[in-house]
């Protein structure tokens, strides 16, 4: 068997939003997770490939992706308005979908060297990274580790439990035994799956195109928390003393 390697990043910021369909419609959902398409694109942006390069994209996009959910977020929804610029008449309102506070692990499997170029690219982009819309921002360092030798399923069993601070005290009394992961089904699984239009083969504005992928949907044990988790502005830090008093009352 050639040797693999996998490449982990942590995907945490205040809002994020991974679409899957939809990208046209007034009504602009996110999935519960990461989406391959997303993530990829992430990369081809960091790298400096530039859209309509499919010939660069297909390599980034052979590579085999799963996502770890280590902290679920929560589903929001904001309206949009807008009004046309020659006629000035309002358009139809909109909607847009995101998922507030939550963080997960990435993994992405395959060619060492081709994924330790991008480890490169993710510390020093070529164009700045957000979470699946330009508006939506990461709040620290990407890249978590490069495994040169490594298989996607081990790697997500193994990094250690991502979810922020706050996050860990707020649930100490109830942490997950579990985390959900979304891996994308090697040739020769015979577990269930499901598909999702999500596999990118062009980025081009003219003719952006995406195929179908199977995903499995797998529990894994929750890790130990991560010995160091880098530092970061936290806005709600200054109201953890108080989310502890309002809970010791309602004990």
């Amino acid at each position: 068997m050639s040797t693999t390697g996998v490449l982990v990043l942590r995907l945490a910021g205040p809002l994020q939003s991974w679409g899957a369909s939809s990208r046209f419609a007034a009504r602009r959902t996110t999935e519960s997770a990461p989406t391959k398409s997303g993530v990829i694109g992430l990369l081809a942006s960091a790298a400096g490939i530039q859209r309509g390069d499919d010939n660069a994209l297909a390599p980034l996009a052979a590579l085999r992706f799963g996502v770890r959910i280590d902290q679920p977020g929560i589903r929001i929804r904001d309206f949009q308005t807008a009004h046309n610029a020659v006629t000035e008449k309002a358009m139809p309102l909109s909607e847009r979908f995101y998922l507030a506070d939550a963080v997960f692990v990435a993994a992405l499997e395959g060619d060492p060297a081709l994924l330790n170029g991008l480890h490169t690219a993710v510390r020093t982009p070529m164009y700045p990274p957000f979470l699946g819309r330009r508006s939506c921002p990461p709040t620290g360092p990407l890249e978590l580790e490069f495994h040169p030798d490594a298989r996607l399923e081990q790697i997500l069993r193994a990094v250690p439990w991502q979810a922020s601070a706050w996050y860990r005290k707020h649930h100490r009394h109830a942490l997950p035994s579990h985390l959900t992961v979304l891996r994308e089904k090697p040739t020769g699984d015979q577990s269930p799956a499901d598909s999702l239009r999500d596999q990118p083969l062009s980025f081009s504005a003219a003719h952006r195109r995406h195929a179908l992928r199977d995903v499995i949907t797998d529990r894994v044990p929750r890790p130990t928390e991560a010995s160091h988790v880098p530092a970061q502005h936290d806005p709600f830090a200054v109201l953890s003393d108080d989310f502890d008093v309002l809970d010791e009352e309602s004990a």
